[in-house]
């Protein structure tokens, strides 16, 4: 990962306009925003549903001329979200949300230190059947896990790069992270990854 490091052969190369004139190749060689790749879409006429993973294989295939990768499945809205009162024999219903709900039984639960993580939100959607008891024992087995440092998803390109950032430059303020973003943002991406 570059981390705001300019070497001689990119320094010299901006990044293009996002325009439909560009190449499949050349819009993965650059960091876009969400926004951008969006405002991309709708010029184009790409379905714009999806993560930006996704939106972005789309629309370099579309550069390309080539096939359109099956854009996801749209969610389902969920048929059944639980309402209050709930207790911990609750059975978690199918497509049910992180919500409202849930979070007032779990801070009543297991306290004020409680939030939707990773381990929670997991639990819930692959849950159904289960009770929000079961959920609160999950809680408490997965706190050991949960306090592990875990690498960044790939989708939050920002998250991954400003940890790194902060792990190399520890004394340095959040201005300067943002900034060294921007920067590394600018530059084009390194073959077969960031």
């Amino acid at each position: 990962m570059n981390d705001n490091q300019n070497t001689s052969a990119t320094a010299a190369e901006s990044r293009p306009p996002l325009t439909a004139g560009l190449t499949g190749a050349e819009l993965l060689r650059w960091y876009w925003t969400l926004d951008e790749l969006t405002g991309l879409a709708r010029t184009m006429g790409v379905a714009r549903h999806g993560g930006k993973a996704a939106l972005t294989a789309r629309l370099a295939a579309a550069l390309d001329g080539l096939p359109l990768p099956a854009a996801p499945a749209r969610r389902r809205p969920a048929s059944t979200q639980l309402t209050g009162p709930v207790d911990g024999d609750t059975v978690i219903p199918a497509g049910q949300r992180c919500s409202q709900v849930l979070r007032r039984y779990f801070l009543e639960a297991i306290g004020p230190g409680f939030h939707f993580d990773a381990f929670m939100r997991d639990f819930i959607a692959r849950g159904p059947g289960r009770t929000l008891g079961d959920a609160v024992a999950h809680w408490h087995a997965t706190r050991p896990d949960a306090a592990r440092p875990r690498e960044i998803e790939e989708q939050f390109e920002y998250n991954r790069f400003t940890s790194t950032w902060h792990r190399r430059n520890p004394a340095g303020t959040r201005a300067q992270a943002r900034e060294a973003w921007h920067a590394h943002r600018a530059l084009p991406r390194h073959p077969g990854g960031d």
